[in-house]
């Protein structure tokens, strides 16, 4: 996978020589140094012919033009424009460093383009007993893009790259102790402060979910804790970012079925890996705010002690809750992530998890479910910074009547809604946690495909992770 990017000024010839030349828009032909004959040659290849590349190969060089598609909204323009990168990485994957060109004036366009080009490097070929060889540093020629930029585009991928491995990673090697053991070398990369909760410390918290959930496996959970402070902290209330880390699900009692189901539950703790991620390019880029992360680790499985259909658990904040199905677990680590986090007295919660089949089956792999109790212009900034990343959010309600499907006849609530509007049920769960504005993200559809498509790999996609980034860049920003 790429690992650098060098920004050069070095000239485009006035013949053609190896590389790539991005072309946003038509009347950008008009400033390249290429003869008039050329370039009408090139308008007539790209627009007439409605070709989205065209490699023009000369004496002993190459160049390779690129187009992205034009679009009415930005979300899809930029889209577009990261598509195109990915099919341009499919074409010069092999080249020793390939150069890349732009002559346009949108930057974020560009910027958009190598993004695309970046994510769709990556590779997981950890356990492949032959591994390919491909570029692992790109030259980027485009004199408007200052270094600040593209430090920031480089580290926001590089943190989507940690994010993935972290979901691709087997639960034989990455098990709840091995996460924790990930979460501090992170940590020590880029910079972030860790703390690792055993499980004395856990149950003298009265961390009722996280311990009834474990309760099944020999290996201990965990509770992280991620600081980043910077020096230049301007001493506002922190915002936390809660990640579900089920390392592996296998539905506990409730047990899953193998086929189609069970098969990548690996990818179960891929809200923690976003949050982890998040850290990562947040901490490396040193955001000046201070931000709190909060990870609840264990895996479910049907073992000896394991919490059974029809137990009741009380949490720390005094909330009992039935448990109708062990599969629904994931609501109940968060429940503790989410009483823990009033202790920073937060100005604002997210939390990202795989938590329901029904979110998934509501909008597909094309987003992910959002809730809370947030204000709306906060939602509303979140969901702007997901279209600029095309991580896409969709607002579900939480409307009172919800309530009435999680109501027991024996405690407060019960861990399982009825058959219909599962995402809402689990939220209206988590709500019963929290008393600050939050937001609760369902990740199931987004956060892993099985079949890779553009610069969305098969497996982890490490979505959030550039979704988190932006809002609390733009977050910070506003708020100054």
């Amino acid at each position: 996978m790429l690992t650098s990017i060098r920004l050069t000024d070095s000239p485009f010839h006035n013949r053609l020589d190896q590389g790539v030349v991005y072309i946003s828009q038509e009347k950008e032909i008009l400033s390249l140094p290429l003869s008039g004959e050329e370039k009408y040659f090139l308008t007539k290849t790209l627009y007439e012919s409605e070709k989205d590349a065209f490699l023009w190969t000369k004496e002993t060089s190459q160049c390779l033009f690129v187009t992205s598609k034009p679009h009415a909204s930005k979300e899809y323009l930029l889209e577009n424009a990261r598509k195109a990168g990915a099919k341009v990485w499919a074409s010069v994957k092999n080249w020793e460093e390939p150069k890349i060109f732009h002559f346009g004036t949108s930057e974020i366009l560009f910027q958009a383009f190598i993004e695309g080009l970046l994510l769709s490097s990556y590779c997981f070929d950890k356990y492949k007993s032959k591994k390919g060889k491909a570029a692992t540093s790109i030259e980027v020629n485009y004199p408007s893009m200052d270094t600040a930029s593209l430090k920031e585009l480089e580290s926001t991928v590089k943190a989507t790259f940690e994010a993935r491995d972290l979901v691709n990673e087997p639960v034989c090697y990455l098990d709840t102790l091995q996460l924790g053991e990930e979460i501090k070398k992170l940590g020590q990369k880029y910079g972030f402060e860790t703390e690792l909760l055993d499980k004395a410390k856990i149950a003298s918290l009265k961390m009722a979910g996280l311990l009834a959930v474990n309760a099944g496996s020999k290996i201990p959970p965990l509770f992280a804790v991620l600081r980043h402070t910077p020096a230049n902290n301007k001493g506002q209330a922190p915002i936390v970012l809660v990640g579900k880390g089920i390392v592996y699900d296998t539905g506990g009692l409730s047990l899953k079925p193998t086929s189609n189901s069970m098969d990548f539950m690996k990818s179960d703790m891929a809200g923690a890996a976003a949050v982890i991620g998040a850290f990562c390019a947040i901490s490396s880029l040193d955001l000046p705010m201070e931000v709190i992360g909060l990870i609840p680790i264990t895996d479910n499985r049907p073992g000896y002690n394991a919490m059974a259909p029809g137990d009741v658990i009380s949490f720390a904040n005094s909330k009992t809750v039935e448990i109708l199905n062990t599969d629904a677990e994931g609501r109940l680590v968060l429940a503790d992530a989410l009483i823990y986090a009033q202790k920073y007295n937060p100005q604002l919660v997210i939390d990202l998890a795989t938590l329901t089949g029904s979110a998934a089956a509501a909008i597909g792999q094309e987003g992910a479910v959002m809730m809370g109790t947030a204000p709306q212009q906060t939602k509303e900034r979140l969901a702007e910074s997901g279209r600029d990343a095309f991580e896409r959010l969709v607002e579900f309600p939480l409307w009172e009547e919800y309530d009435e499907q999680i109501q027991s006849e024996i405690a407060d609530i019960t861990n399982l809604g009825g058959p219909m509007a599962g995402a809402i049920t689990a939220g209206k769960f988590l709500e019963h946690f929290i008393d600050y504005d939050w937001i609760h993200i369902d990740i199931a559809g987004p956060s892993y495909h099985k079949k890779g498509s553009s610069y969305k790999p098969a497996g982890g996609t490490g979505y959030g992770v550039r979704l988190l980034y932006r809002f609390l860049k733009n977050y910070l920003t506003e708020k100054e």
